[in-house]
């Protein structure tokens, strides 16, 4: 890793909201001390109460960026999430491919929470054959998690079935969370071919967990970026990501953004 903050390229769709998407990674990573910068694979209307409208970036101009950034600022990881269409998981797998050194941490963003559909068929099949396998680290909540591996999740071993499922698929480990299974305590599941482990909390009940999803995925990059072992940028992600919800400042109308500058005010 190079001298000075962990540098991590986020390839992500944009969210006019800020609570997730490339703001909301921007803000995780300089609150942990990263440097971020970015490809934008996309443009997004939406705020708290939901996505309105996307428009996809051509896939030329989204494989530009992260080259321009790539070529002379350097990444140390590479974090993706919403890729759009076909298109632009192909032009972000082509830059997975051309620099198959730097550790990725592959969120693989599908629907956004209001429901609105994220990926189609083409650029899931995208994710499955040629993301997936170069994911240092692959984050998938539960429904995620099922339509990537045709399995459904209801039980703690269903999730031990798809990870093992997804490991086979080609990544290095995998992060299921927790968050959409019921009950009063949330537990994430990471699983590597060496074994597993559980990290499991109190559920934080609250309306304003839009973008934690971008969050945790963000802080594991920058865990990964400084030399961490994976799990414990894992635990230190899941942490921050637990404590963002807590001190959420209540905005908006639906499902609010979290407090991602939240350690600044521990200082």
């Amino acid at each position: 890793m190079a001298e000075g903050p962990p540098r991590i390229l986020v390839m992500a769709g944009s969210d006019s909201g800020g609570g997730a998407g490339v703001q909301g990674d921007i803000k995780t990573i300089t609150a942990l001390g990263g440097y971020a910068a970015t490809a934008l694979t996309a443009i997004t209307v939406q705020n708290t109460l939901g996505v309105s409208a996307v428009e996809t970036l051509a896939p030329g101009l989204i494989a530009a960026q992260a080259r321009a950034v790539l070529q002379d600022l350097g990444a140390d990881a590479i974090k993706t999430g919403m890729l759009g269409d076909a298109a632009g998981a192909g032009a972000v797998a082509e830059i997975l491919e051309a620099w198959p050194d730097i550790p990725a941490v592959i969120d693989p963003v599908q629907l956004a929470k209001g429901g609105h559909v994220l990926l189609d068929a083409a650029g899931l099949d995208i994710l499955r054959r040629r993301l997936i396998p170069r994911a240092r680290l692959l984050t998938p909540n539960i429904p995620e998690a099922e339509v990537l591996t045709g399995q459904t999740i209801a039980s703690l071993d269903d999730r031990r079935r798809a990870g093992e499922a997804l490991l086979s698929a080609g990544a290095a480990a995998v992060l299921i969370k927790g968050g959409h299974a019921p009950g009063d305590r949330v537990v994430d599941l990471l699983i590597t071919p060496r074994g597993e482990t559980l990290f499991e909390a109190e559920r934080v009940v609250s309306r304003h967990t839009h973008g934690t999803g971008c969050a945790l995925a963000s802080a594991c990059a920058v865990g990964l970026a400084r030399g961490r072992a994976l799990e414990q940028a894992v635990a230190e992600a899941w942490a921050y990501v637990a404590e963002a919800i807590r001190r959420a400042p209540g905005l908006g109308a639906g499902a609010g953004p979290l407090a991602h500058a939240w350690p600044g005010l521990l200082k």
